[in-house]
């Protein structure tokens, strides 16, 4: 028996001790296995160029994890020091949060004041290349790992940009990348307005700072903006919640193949904010924790959410440890409502159905979210000149939101959302060859007749 066979038989008879321990099915598992040996001993002995057994095997994790979900990672130790870091809040980078979508290297989300951000990069653009490297095959991990630097570094994307088909080359220099998380402002109306960009251990400790200001200010109402917000800690999303519902109120569940999975979060402290009326704005970029607490303040009916179906992220990843200093993300239970329904993407009728639906849908193109995105960070719905006001892009979903506290019908729009369209019914679109008024009438005249002749 050749070295490698006897590396291989022992890397691999430890991984079946473990799954038939855990799952009962040691006799699929040894012949699966058996035929995993096969195939690497045959590259080992045949394949043009020399091959390393570890190499190979670490290959084949990969390919095992690539086949759960386009969350579960394996990690190096290079990658899972990585990870540590960016928890740490700072690193060189151009700023993207990425993700696999349909296996293919996808943008959630690019973080506020990045080079990623002000060069114009949009949630759903598909990377293709990162510098010479074509993406595909690739992980996320080692995507970020390709995107990330020393600070003043240049790395080049190419991106396809599925809403306009068009393929583009973003040159972008790496700089350290520390994120302004929260962000408020009091506009028209003493209504209150907070962006979160990011769920971090202080988001919920500022935003009840922010309202406590808001609030001496006179804030009657809130606007909260989780738009492009890719999410982050639970912790921070159940304490965010909790500012808005009762006591002891469930925020959201766990639901995984091990009932030890099965947790249920609950609101610990009484409510700052019980009755004020609020509302969520959501787009394709809102993610994971965002969508909790835009689904659990929409399921109390303490919220009303206006915008796009939100990105649909609804599992649950934990990191394990690993020897040699490696690691392994996993899926291991799904996220469920108070209602118990799923935020997690799911397929009817042949297509793909984003995470929350919207009270109010606004349909915005990603091209309008990606400037609204920029813009977003001089927010100004009075006293601005007439040169800002000429080059502003409305923000339908922020006036949507602006127009229904000032109309004083909030809270029954949260009881009752078919209400606002029964109020506000959306005016029906002229054909695009109808010129003028004209025009229309003509038209609508050389109708008349033809159904008058068919009638004959």
């Amino acid at each position: 028996m050749s070295k490698f066979k006897k590396f291989l038989i022992a890397a691999l008879f430890i991984i079946s001790i473990s799954s038939s321990n855990l799952y009962s099915k040691s006799d699929e598992t040894y012949d699966s296995l058996r035929m995993m040996i096969d195939i690497m001993e045959i590259i080992d002995v045949n394949y043009v160029d020399e091959t390393k057994p570890k190499d190979l095997v670490v290959g084949a994790i990969n390919g095992v994890v690539r086949t759960l979900d386009p969350y579960s990672q394996f990690m190096d130790e290079k990658a899972y020091k990585e990870v540590k870091t960016e928890t740490q809040g700072s690193y060189g980078g151009i700023g993207l949060r990425i993700t696999m979508q349909d296996n293919v290297l996808t943008v959630l989300t690019p973080m506020a004041d990045t080079p990623a951000y002000f060069a114009g990069i949009l949630p759903d653009d598909k990377i293709v290349k990162i510098d010479s490297t074509a993406t595909e095959g690739m992980s996320s991990d080692e995507a970020v790992k390709l995107m990330r630097g020393n600070p003043g570094t240049k790395v080049v994307l190419t991106i396809f940009r599925p809403a306009t088909k068009q393929e583009l080359v973003f040159e972008l220099k790496r700089k350290d990348i520390k994120i302004e998380t929260v962000k408020k402002q009091m506009i028209e109306n003493n209504i209150g307005y907070i962006r979160l960009s990011e769920f971090n251990a202080q988001s919920a400790g500022d935003i009840t700072k922010m309202l406590k200001d808001l609030s001496k200010d006179g804030m009657t109402s809130l606007i909260l903006d989780l738009r492009n917000n890719p999410g982050g800690l639970l912790d921070s999303a159940i304490e965010i919640c909790s500012l808005f519902i009762p006591e002891e109120s469930l925020v959201v569940s766990t639901k995984g193949r091990d009932k030890i999975q099965e947790q249920h979060y609950i609101t610990k402290k009484k409510p700052l904010y019980p009755n004020m009326p609020v509302i969520i704005l959501i787009n394709r970029g809102s993610a994971s924790a965002s969508e909790i607490v835009a689904g659990t303040l929409q399921d109390y009916k303490r919220a009303l959410v206006i915008g796009g179906n939100s990105f649909g992220k609804g599992s649950v990843q934990t990191i394990i440890p690993l020897s040699d200093g490696n690691a392994l993300r996993l899926t291991i239970a799904k996220y469920y409502l108070p209602s118990g329904r799923t935020i997690a993407q799911r397929t009817e009728k042949k297509d793909i159905k984003r995470g929350l639906d919207p009270d109010i849908k606004i349909e915005v193109s990603p091209e309008t979210e990606g400037k609204l995105y920029i813009q977003s960070e001089k927010i100004k719905l009075k006293d601005s000149d007439k040169k800002e006001e000429e080059t502003k892009i409305t923000d339908e979903a922020l006036e949507t939101a602006v127009l229904v506290i000032k109309s004083q019908k909030t809270e029954e729009y949260i009881k009752h959302p078919d209400k606002y369209l029964q109020d506000n019914p959306k005016p029906e679109m002229e054909p695009e060859n109808n010129k003028s008024g004209d025009v229309s009438k003509e038209e609508k005249k050389i109708t008349d007749e033809q159904k008058t002749e068919k009638t004959k």
